[in-house]
């Protein structure tokens, strides 16, 4: 069973650029996909971005896209999430999260078994 902990939120004005980074431990990073999640007060959680097993795939919310960018480092077990352009709009928190199926990348929060505690990020107008 895997173990993710999200680091690298705060609080930022718009334009500017953040990096999330959420750190796996206590299985095998590599045969996890990867997603990265957000959810605003009062809002359901959504999909961000995801990422496949071998970073040879990736998918982005049309929200972010060309915007945000993830990667992984699995020799770090670790994945990433690049934000750059931030917009109030993207005040959330944001949660990695594993898909143990491992079957590219998928968008839906019910195929991704393990979660993080979360970061927050705002953005300030």
């Amino acid at each position: 069973q895997v173990q993710l902990v999200e680091s690298g939120g705060g609080l930022v004005q718009a334009g500017g650029s953040l990096r999330l980074s959420c750190a796996a431990s206590g299985g095998t990073f590599s045969r996890y996909a990867m997603g990265w999640f957000r959810q605003a007060p009062g809002k359901e959680r959504v999909f961000v971005s995801a990422i496949s097993k071998s970073a040879r795939t990736t998918h982005a919310a049309d929200s972010v896209r060309g915007r945000f960018t993830i990667s992984r480092d699995n020799a770090r077990n670790t994945v990433y999430l690049q934000m750059n352009n931030l917009k109030p709009e993207d005040t959330a928190v944001y949660y990695c999260a594993a898909d143990e199926a491992g079957l590219g990348v998928r968008t839906g929060v019910v195929e991704y078994e393990y979660w993080g505690q979360g970061t927050q990020v705002t953005v300030s107008s």
